[in-house]
């Protein structure tokens, strides 16, 4: 073995491995219980970032674990065909490239565009998932627009149709001026913004010299305004409500009403009302009866409705219509004013609110079912909270606007006859049939394609089949594990659990709901707290992490940050406590593999006499029921954590220090039990880090098999999760080992304290007045001297300190190290002191900020608990430098 772990030699080489195995596919042996995880499917145009690799190694931790444990375990991949994303990076690439339109091209020529740059650039993202080690069942890849997966969408739409609730109707919507379509509630973002308040005046009708001031941040609007509306509780325009004022610049005669929802401390409590550009005055328009006025085009200039304004972009007609005012005497004044934004998720241009015909789902009888499962215990979100997130959203969702004016994707399966006259179909419907209802000529297709939701809703049965009844269906589905982002509990998982419901009507109710765990994961920050994105310039590629660290290393680093519910701050310095461990790992099994010359017992709880033996057995029994206790309830972070110091600590720092005199012994019975014990925990632990570390754990696995000339049960990948057999908790042993450890921490303290050299020889005297203590530490006398670098250690029930002598407390036991003449004491007393006064300030600034309730009830928890701890651990370090000034 190489004397360093290089994660290039091997990781591709062992993927491949894997493939050709067919390692990730399920388990056809019906007996096994079957475990299924459904990938959130990327877009096509995506390529891998942070939290994609956060999200992919939590996926491929749980179906490795329960692959090992006895599952048939599927993890189906796939992509999206991202219509609004998609479209548009295509659009821009024939614009620069053949300075043309899709619109010059025309539509069948561009989806075919599209389509071929798909089999293109469409699958980079899922093979960066592959570099990652993810363990997909790759021959079940699947893409939204498969033609299985269009049928499933037109079968659902057509259901949805005839149950009457899909419809087709004007209502106001968000407008992507950019990509000239619709988007829905869920696809905007709110961006705080600095802008201008105006203050526009409105000559009241039949009042000469009577202006309603009314303030707007979008004055260019006010040529569609149909009205003014007060709050009826305002008494500074009760005489006014009933009247009517002149519009500006159009002379229109619009009405001033009362409504409820006006905020009288707003600007001067009177608001314009434009229904066809305004979610809010939408709403008043409607309680009021008045008219809506839409002044926009698609591409977001004014129309005729604007007058003397037409063809100007909204940007140039705001400066227009604010001159003209000024000029006319009708701007009062202009403040500077900070106010949320509605931006497009997509193009990130400002959205327009206008009132358009498009496809709607009724969402009130779909979302009853989703409600009642996260209710009756049949969905589980973790983090817990998130529930709350998910209900709110369902029980106050209005219907979902499906229709996007785009030409990728899956299109509206609708047709009209020469009246207009529509009817659904799932099955293509030739142009000139004649119409099923009506009898007259089929002339056109519905021009419209599905909001990408209206896909991925279906996504966890549609890729086992639906609307067939698969044999796979029935087997896979429902699922049992989603891992996701908090962004799209609404666009995305309330959908799936809505769609499970309404169209997996065929199964019993327990099993409708298309998965029974959403994960959601924590969202990836920089190491300052802030999202990493790519006009930042704070994103780190993980690819490039994987070609410098190693997949295993990236893997683990993610995980070992990620604590359920708080999000990650990251830099790339993480990644090397990674390495560290990987290596680590690599070190303590080359240690092992290279002593294995001669017999060796089994590695049982039953074979182990030594203290060591049967303490790093007992850890092992109790990490390994942690660890798979953990994972079954997605506590990935505590498997990681608990792995690491059991690797690190009990078994490299403790274990194989005391191994390594015992393996010079040849043919021993101590020398057989060491190295039994070696290839037991070395075996299991690399079972039990797989998940976390797939790569280097496959190629120690061979390795310790080649070493012991055996034949392994299978690769480890395919290998049984390490089960009890043998192994028995101790907690005697761990008691016992408790002592010795913190009998060597004590020496060492001293020797930190004092600066004495970490291996020069020392004597030590023990005062333990208790005799449990006193007989362990006799017991294992020639243990702790070995690993503290003691000559002597005297043990007594009491003993006197020695003059010139260091002290350290140690399981209610006190020792003495005397301190030899090439120790200055009085140098040393002055930097003992020092640091007294230092930790006493230290302290007493703990001690203050626990002490102000705003810090306690607003800080994170786990804030609040480190500073606590630090309070703790500077206690004890202020004690035992105190005990230590005293005897000097």
């Amino acid at each position: 073995m190489e004397t360093r772990y290089d994660p290039a030699l091997y990781e591709q080489d062992v993927y491949a491995t894997w493939l050709e195995a067919n390692a990730f596919a399920p388990d056809p042996d019906p007996a096994k219980e079957p475990f299924t995880i459904m990938i959130p499917p990327p877009n096509v145009t995506g390529v891998l970032h942070m939290g994609h690799a956060l999200n992919g190694t939590v996926q491929d931790i749980v179906i490795r674990h329960r692959r090992m444990s006895g599952y048939s375990a599927l993890w189906v991949p796939g992509t999206d065909h991202a219509g609004i994303a998609t479209q548009a990076v295509v659009e821009k690439k024939l614009y620069q490239e053949q300075g043309t339109t899709r619109e010059e091209l025309g539509r069948e020529a561009f989806v075919k565009k599209v389509w071929d740059w798909k089999e293109v650039h469409g699958n980079k993202i899922l093979e960066q998932f592959r570099r990652l080690g993810c363990s997909c069942d790759w021959s079940r890849t699947k893409f939204t627009l498969d033609e299985d997966m269009s049928l499933a969408v037109r079968e659902a739409f057509v259901r949805l149709w005839k149950k009457g609730l899909v419809y087709r109707g004007a209502r106001l919507v968000n407008w992507d001026c950019e990509l000239r379509t619709a988007v829905s509630d869920d696809e905007i973002e709110y961006v705080k913004r600095k802008t201008k308040l105006c203050y526009l005046r409105y000559p009241v009708k039949g009042e000469e010299g009577r202006f309603l001031v009314v303030a707007t941040t979008r004055p260019e609007t006010m040529l569609a305004d149909t009205g003014v509306a007060v709050n009826p509780e305002d008494e500074r325009y009760a005489d006014l409500v009933g009247k009517t004022c002149v519009l500006p610049l159009v002379g229109r005669e619009i009405p001033i009403v009362a409504d409820e929802t006006v905020e009288a401390s707003f600007g001067t409590g009177a608001v314009k009302v434009t229904p066809g550009h305004d979610p809010a005055d939408y709403e008043r328009g409607a309680r009021h009866e008045l008219p809506i006025i839409n002044m926009l085009e698609r591409d977001g200039t004014l129309n005729e409705e604007a007058g003397d304004f037409a063809g100007l972009s909204r940007e140039e007609a705001r400066k227009r219509v604010l001159a003209a005012l000024e000029e006319q005497g009708l701007l009062e004044k202009v403040e500077d004013y900070t106010h949320n934004v509605n931006i497009s998720d997509r193009s990130k241009t400002v959205i327009e609110p206008i009132v358009s015909e498009q496809w709607f789902v009724k969402m009130g009888e779909l979302a009853q079912p989703a409600i009642a499962a996260v209710k009756s215990g049949a969905l589980v979100f973790r983090p817990e909270r998130w529930t709350k997130v998910y209900i709110d959203w369902l029980e106050n969702d209005r219907d979902w606007c499906i229709s996007r004016q785009l030409w990728w994707g899956h299109r509206i399966p609708v047709w009209y006859d020469e009246d207009g006259t529509p009817v659904a179909s799932v099955e293509e419907v030739e142009i000139g049939a004649a119409h099923p209802e009506t009898g007259k000529p089929i002339v056109r297709q519905d021009d419209d394609v599905l909001d990408t939701w209206a896909s991925s809703w279906l996504w966890p049965f549609a890729t086992l089949g639906w609307p067939e009844r698969t044999a796979d269906l029935d087997r896979f589905s429902p699922t049992q594990f989603l891992a996701t982002a908090r962004e799209i509990i609404y666009l995305w998982v309330a959908r799936m659990i809505m769609a499970g419901y309404e169209f997996m009507d065929w199964v019993d109710e327990d099993r409708r709901c298309a998965f029974s765990t959403c994960y959601i994961n924590a969202t990836v920050l920089d190491g300052k707290g802030k999202r990493m994105s790519k006009s930042a310039g704070n994103g780190i590629d993980p690819l490039e992490m994987v070609e410098k660290y190693g997949a295993d290393a990236v893997r683990y680093s993610l995980v070992m940050l990620t604590r359920e519910g708080q999000d990650v701050k990251l830099s790339e310095d993480r990644f090397k406590e990674g390495r560290r461990f990987t290596n680590k790992v690599w070190n303590a099994a080359r240690f092992v593999l290279t002593n294995m010359e001669g017999s060796r017992t089994d590695g049982t709880s039953a074979t182990a006499e030594l203290l060591e033996d049967r303490w790093i057995l007992a850890r092992l029994a109790r990490v390994r029921g942690d660890v798979s206790k953990a994972l079954d309830e997605y506590r990935f972070n505590d498997a990681a954590t608990e792995l690491y110091r059991f690797v690190w600590n009990d078994f490299c720092d403790w274990y194989l220090e005391l191994a390594k005199p015992r393996l010079e012994e040849g043919e021993t019975d101590s020398a057989r039990a060491v190295r039994g014990t070696l290839v037991r925990v070395l075996r299991d632990s690399l079972k039990l880090l797989h998940p976390f570390v797939p790569f280097q754990t496959e190629v120690l696995w061979k390795a310790l098999h080649e070493a012991l000339g055996e034949e392994p049960e299978s690769m480890l990948v395919s290998a049984t999760w390490p089960d009890a057999a043998g192994l028995e908790l101790d907690e005697a042993a761990e008691r016992e080992m408790d002592v010795v450890q913190e009998m060597v921490h004590a020496v060492r303290a001293i020797r930190a304290l004092t600066t004495i050299g970490d291996r020069k020889p020392l004597t030590a005297t023990v005062a333990a007045p208790r005799d449990v203590e006193r007989k362990a530490i006799e017991e294992h006398a020639a243990s702790i001297k070995s690993l503290a670098f003691l000559e002597t250690l005297d043990v007594h029930a009491s003993a006197e300190r020695p003059a010139a002598s260091a002290v350290a407390v140690a399981s209610g036991a006190e020792v003495f190290v005397p301190l030899g003449a090439e120790v200055d004491l009085v140098k040393l007393g002055k930097t003992l002191e020092g640091r007294v006064d230092k930790l006493k300030k230290g302290i007493g600034a703990v001690e203050k900020k626990l002490g102000n309730e705003n810090f306690v009830s607003r800080a994170d928890p786990e804030v609040v608990e480190a500073e606590r701890a630090r309070r703790e651990e500077m206690t004890h370090e202020l004690d035992l430098l105190e005990r230590n000034l005293l005897g000097l």
